[in-house]
């Protein structure tokens, strides 16, 4: 591009001097001049007036001298001449503008400055050319020098003009720094030398930068740059994004780029990509046009767009990146592929699940905005059946909220029982013939393996440890579980199974927890007392049972905490004790009400309280406590309270606890738990449930040689341990001789099938029933007959349990779709006739 001509020009002063020179003599002698003296000058000056005169006939003074001569033709043609050096001078500007920039500034200057003649002041008595054309204008009365006629006015008018120029001036001067300013440049200081034409200083405003005063030192955090004629620019190295003060053809042409919106692609990093770098060559002579942190950067004459910002779009990537791996991470580790713990499988259920259909017959307006959420409607996963009706209501300090106040009892689950509002007569005459809905409203995690199904390092093995995993989510989780797995259709199934008793297992957390507990509060109150009205409907008597008490009162994770017995033991074991006292206080006083009269038959004290490391004198004298507390609570004498035997042997109650009213032992037999009988053959399993069972029911019953009364309140059919998680979480099993931590055989644990070898395998026990042999069916469902057979010996059975998500052999619902169950309890082929029982020969003992 042409280089700026105003960085040639010579400062005002010398200029106008140079001038004056040159008006009074021939620029082709410049030099010449410069060597002659000041009397040959003015010599030289005499002698042109002269020859230059014009004569006239009035002289104008006397004697002849230069005060009376006319002016000379010199004189007259001084104004052509100025005129002739006028064009002279624009001519050597062109010149100059074309020159080219590659001298150094000063020693140029230093030259001109060298050549300059010195100034020459005017004798006395000799007047200037521009004086005597003048007196010879006035003398003709005419001409271009004249003055008006009249001079105040023309001197006001030159006045008035000179102060439109002026103003004129200063608008040009503003609306250059307008556009400098909104081209995202400004000029700094106000140094110009005091002769330097106001015309040089636009065009370095205009370029986007401004000379500044060389006296003085530099300013701190200032710099200072040269331009292209030596002159010094100032720039801010200090502040990010400073305004910048650029010098250079160079940069120049990167300010053009800048006016024209053409991107200048510079050698830098960045140059003309997102951050559209304009005409930038170096960091010694620009700084960024955008001051970003106090102006908007403009970009095609608009603040730039935040997507052209390159700084904020880094930001925005590293957010977006930072955000993805988080994601991932809670994704991959958070929430392992063993959430699907939340998620039920079809067969797993109750045969349905509720819903909320009713939840349109109320108001949200009738439920205040404080109500807790077991007497709000609105936050709960299941309303059917329930009473809407919003009621702050309780007895015993339990809520009765959900309940209907009208109820009908006159069902009965089949016809040869009675229904609910008739007594039910003799349990040793009419045996109970009951199931259990085990894993519903207390968890186990073979019941429900779903709800387990987490990497084992998270250390989820019960209830306790799920619902600390789970934390807030608890609650979601298991109340979805209750509203699904146990619906209404469980209840009609069992009543047409020929069951007529249920028994329900749920925990202390239905009506109070306490400080550290992280099981969910209440929630499964509202769902137990649902359960009793189903029961109601459907003919079935209902037995309590407490199977969590606090501190758990045997270690085991259907008590809710695996570990530590801290019931009636341990440091807080009275503590527990008195806690647990409290439990039976409260829901004995609820269910005293005549509503419950008929419906409840059976009232449990403690599921399988651990005296084999108890304190025997404790738990009876605890058991004593809370058996005269219930009754005074107003449990009527027709219902039985049902305490556990402990494990202690039947024989060994002999004579125990007698004082207590209408209770019953409950006794809980398995084959599979103990080491001897789990490894009886096929038709060894059979004998010893017809026989050894039925021996023990009888003895139990008579009080000469056990406590009396007895139920049998959990069996199943299964002959193997083999089922997930019945062991505990992650563990092995005696089947295959792997009992312990993560399914490993140790080295004095040997498999404990019938073969006692390594051939044991839980491969045709765990598969699905439709693979199961007839002969294999066969075996379960007589094996399973002959336990009904002799239970009934006592006051009756419930089996353990209703249903479970995988393990068929202990489902009552599974075995009966598979054939291994009759299908009326009361209807049975096989009543321990010892002559019926095969040798199972076709059927391995090592599955």
């Amino acid at each position: 591009m042409p280089r700026d001509p105003s960085t040639d020009r010579e400062p005002r002063g010398e200029r106008r001097r140079s001038t004056h020179h040159r008006n009074r003599s021939s620029t082709n002698h410049d030099r010449d001049r410069e060597r002659e003296t000041d009397a040959e000058r003015e010599e030289r000056r005499r002698k042109r007036r002269s020859q230059s005169r014009r004569p006239t006939s009035t002289p104008r003074g006397g004697g002849g001298g230069n005060e009376s001569d006319a002016p000379s033709s010199s004189q007259g043609l001084s104004a052509a001449a100025l005129a002739q050096l006028n064009k002279a001078t624009a001519k050597e500007k062109a010149k100059s503008r074309s020159r080219p920039t590659s001298r150094q500034p000063e020693q140029r200057a230093e030259r001109r400055r060298s050549r300059a003649p010195p100034p020459v002041e005017p004798e006395p008595g000799i007047r200037d050319a521009r004086d005597l054309a003048l007196e010879w204008e006035r003398s003709r009365g005419k001409g271009r020098f004249a003055p008006p006629e009249d001079q105040e006015d023309a001197e006001r008018e030159a006045r008035r003009a000179a102060r439109r120029a002026a103003r004129e001036r200063e608008r040009t001067r503003e609306r250059t720094r307008e556009r400098s300013r909104a081209a995202g440049y400004e000029s700094v200081g106000q140094g110009y030398e005091s002769g330097e034409p106001d015309q040089e200083r636009r065009r370095g405003r205009k370029k986007g930068y401004e000379k500044v005063d060389g006296g003085g030192g530099l300013a701190p955090k200032i710099i200072t740059v040269a331009g292209p004629s030596g002159e010094r620019y100032e720039r801010d190295r200090t502040t990010k994004g400073g305004r910048r003060v650029v010098s250079g053809a160079q940069l120049e042409e990167g300010i053009e780029n800048v006016h024209s919106r053409k991107p200048h692609r510079s050698g830098l990093r960045g140059g003309g990509f997102l951050g559209m770098n304009f005409g930038a060559s170096s960091e010694d002579s620009m700084l960024r046009a955008k001051p970003q942190e106090t102006e908007s950067e403009l970009w095609r004459g608009k603040p730039r767009p935040w997507y052209k910002q390159k700084k904020k779009l880094w930001w925005l990537i590293g957010v977006c990146t930072v955000l993805l791996i988080i994601i991932i991470i809670v994704a991959a580790v958070v929430v392992p592929n063993s959430g699907k713990g939340e998620d039920k499988r079809d067969d797993g259920g109750g045969g349905g699940s509720s819903g909320n259909s009713n939840l349109g017959s109320i108001s949200p307006d009738s439920i205040p905005k404080d109500a807790p959420a077991w007497l709000n409607p609105f936050v709960w996963a299941s309303t059917d059946d329930f009473n809407l009706t919003y009621t702050t209501e309780t007895v015993g300090d339990l809520p009765v909220m959900g309940l209907f106040t009208s109820w009908d009892d006159s069902a009965r689950a089949n016809d040869n029982v009675p229904p609910l509002n008739k007594p039910w007569g003799d349990y040793s005459k009419r045996p109970a013939r009951g199931v259990n809905v085990g894993g519903w409203l207390s968890l186990e995690p073979f019941i429900t393996p779903s709800l387990f199904n987490y990497d084992s390092r998270y250390g989820i093995v019960d209830e306790y440890t799920l619902c600390s995993h789970l934390a807030s989510r608890c609650p979601s989780v298991l109340e979805a579980h209750y509203a699904s797995f146990v619906t209404e259709s469980t209840f009609r199934d069992i009543a047409s199974a020929g069951l007529d008793h249920v028994r329900i297992p749920f925990s202390y957390w239905a009506v109070q927890t306490y400080d550290g507990d992280p099981y969910l509060f209440r929630t499964s109150w509202r769902y137990l007392l649902r359960a009793i009205e189903y029961c109601r409907k459907y003919g079935l008597r209902v037995n309590l049972d407490p199977h969590g008490l606090p501190g758990s009162q045997n270690g085991w994770n259907h008590s809710g905490r695996l570990g530590a017995i801290n019931w009636l033991n341990g440091t807080d074991g009275d503590l527990n004790a008195k806690r647990a006292l409290e439990f039976h206080d409260r829901i004995s006083r609820f269910f005293s009400q005549p509503r419950y009269r008929n419906v409840i038959s059976h009232y449990g004290l403690a599921n399988e309280p651990k005296m084999t490391e108890l304190s025997v004198p404790a738990v009876l004298s605890w058991t004593t406590q809370a058996s005269d507390m219930i009754r005074k609570n107003g449990i009527p004498p027709s219902v039985i309270l049902v305490f556990g035997d402990g494990f202690r042997g039947l024989g060994n109650w002999q004579g125990e606890l007698q004082s207590l009213p209408n209770a019953a032992l409950d006794v809980h037999q398995y084959v599979i738990f103990n080491e001897e009988q789990i490894a009886y053959n096929h038709s060894q399993k059979i004998r010893f449930a017809c026989q050894g069972w039925a021996q023990q029911t009888l003895e139990s019953m008579d009080r000469s040689t056990g406590f009396g009364p007895t139920l049998v309140a959990e069996w199943s059919q299964a002959d193997t341990d083999c089922a997930k998680h019945l062991t505990n979480v992650g563990w092995g099993n005696r089947w295959t001789g792997t009992l312990g931590p993560g399914g490993s055989r140790p080295k004095d644990v040997r498999p404990r099938c019938p073969a006692l070898d390594r051939t044991c395998s839980c491969e045709e026990a765990n598969a699905s029933p439709d693979r199961w042999s007839d002969s294999y069916k066969r075996f379960l469902k007589m094996f399973a007959e002959a336990q009904m057979d002799s239970f009934e010996k006592g006051w009756g059975w419930f089996y353990w349990v209703w249903d479970t998500e995988d393990a068929a052999q202990w489902s009552y619902k599974k075995g009966m779709a598979a054939g291994v169950l009759p299908q009326k309890a009361y209807e049975r082929e096989f009543n321990c006739d010892l002559s019926q029982i095969p040798s199972f020969s076709d059927l391995p003992e090592t599955y």
